[in-house]
């Protein structure tokens, strides 16, 4: 009975650890060029850049919260009743859409300085993703 519990409780863990869903801060932004809005004005730019910034912190909540919930399922399915466990994880598709979101707000960014568009301030290095969350 012992051998049982623990080779259940190593399933879990491994569960946990390979099927959580990812928490935002730690998804890796995926590069977008900047090139593909060179054909927008400055108006266009913030409109999108503003569309998108909506995007992340949307997308961006609701991987917090699953990353969140499933910390509490690996916990309680360790404890309680091991198949929980492959209910965990958010979806990977949200995952890269969240990632290829903060590369094109990177990039709209980028696009703004580069017309240099009155009255955008563009964040320094990291700045820009974490002030959109």
């Amino acid at each position: 009975m012992r051998m049982k519990r623990l080779t259940a409780a190593l399933l879990c863990v491994t569960m946990a650890q390979y099927g959580c869903a990812t928490s935002s801060k730690n998804i890796a932004t995926t590069y977008v060029t900047p090139m593909q809005y060179q054909a927008y004005d400055c108006d266009q730019l913030l409109s999108e850049l503003l569309r998108i910034q909506g995007r992340i912190s949307d997308l961006g909540g609701r991987l917090d919260s699953a990353a969140a919930n499933d910390v509490l399922i690996a916990a309680a399915t360790v404890i309680l009743f091991w198949p929980a466990a492959f209910a965990l994880g958010g979806t990977k598709q949200q995952e890269a859409e969240y990632a290829r979101l903060k590369g094109e707000y990177d990039s709209i960014s980028k696009a703004l300085v580069m017309k240099k568009c009155a009255g955008y301030n563009a964040p320094t290095t990291e700045e820009g993703n974490e002030n959109v969350k």
